[in-house]
């Protein structure tokens, strides 16, 4: 049985597409999943196998696009309504300091620090992108962490 045409496809499961999309990412952001899941599926489509269960392919690309569009999201720059004060002059140094005494770290501290306490990505995450697992990820953040008191309380920063 051969595959039907792609705008059938979405004609046919666009709605149920749309509804997980909505149930997972919300109203705001489904149009941007739905989107996106019928871009990836468009490419894909060639691909797949006669006799498959499109809905359930569509769904389940349709969920990870949603996540994708949700992670996109919450990286985002939220705005505000005024700009924060610069800090006094004479009291910090732009962060120069803590930049050197990162420097300083070895490679998985120094990104695990990065990625969880300055970008706000949870450990999970961090662990992907280090190629190593959460605890590994937790540990390598709290090691540097505690060589950066370290160099605070001897004085290296300020």
């Amino acid at each position: 049985m051969p595959l039907e045409p792609f705008e059938r496809v979405v004609a046919r499961y666009g709605p149920a597409v749309l509804r997980v999309c909505t149930a997972v990412v919300g109203p705001v952001d489904a149009e941007d999943a739905w989107s996106e899941t019928f871009l990836a599926a468009l490419r894909a489509y060639p691909r797949l196998e006669p006799g498959s269960n499109v809905e359930a392919w569509l769904v389940t690309i349709a969920r990870r696009k949603a996540i994708d569009v949700h992670r996109a999201r919450s990286r985002a720059p939220l705005p505000v309504e005024e700009l924060p004060l610069p800090p006094a002059s004479g009291t910090e140094d732009d962060g120069r300091s803590l930049r050197e005494a990162l420097k300083t770290l070895p490679d998985k501290q120094r990104r695990a620090i990065a990625y969880h306490h300055l970008a706000g990505l949870p450990y999970a995450e961090v662990a992907v992108i280090l190629g190593n697992s959460e605890a590994a990820a937790r540990r390598a953040a709290a090691d540097g962490m505690k060589t950066l008191r370290a160099l605070h309380q001897a004085g290296d920063l300020p």
